[in-house]
């Protein structure tokens, strides 16, 4: 069955940095565009990052872009988030995802697959 499973969250200072990681199984990774997201306490699931099969066009929210840098590697199903400058709006749960769309997704109903999601938790 389809898994992504997160990991490399944690507790970090404000102006530091951590690496999520997603690990993925059970589908044509390598055909997918992947994405990242986030959710605050209240607050709604929004958009982090995304970039597509081929690793050669990324989508970065405004409020990540520069900070932010998304990755992946087909040859091991794996896509990253390198999160440097973090700040305490960061924290969230961060989700890993999986869309059948070709590049420049962006919203959550454009994604098929997603994981149970990683805490990030930045402290000022």
């Amino acid at each position: 069955q389809v898994q992504l499973v997160e990991s490399g969250g944690g507790l970090v200072q404000a102006g530091g940095s951590l690496r999520l990681s997603c690990a993925a199984s059970g589908f044509a990774f390598s055909q997918y565009t992947m994405g990242w997201f986030r959710q605050a306490p209240g607050k709604e699931r929004e958009f982090v990052a995304s970039l597509n099969r081929y690793g050669v066009m990324n989508r970065y929210s405004d409020s990540v872009k520069g900070r932010f840098t998304i990755s992946r590697d087909n040859a091991k199903n794996t896509v990253s988030l390198q999160m440097n400058t973090l700040k305490p709006e960061d924290t969230a749960v961060y989700f890993c995802a999986a869309s059948v769309v070709l590049a420049g997704a962006m919203e959550a109903r454009q994604f098929n697959y997603w994981g149970q999601g990683t805490q990030v938790t930045v402290s000022s």
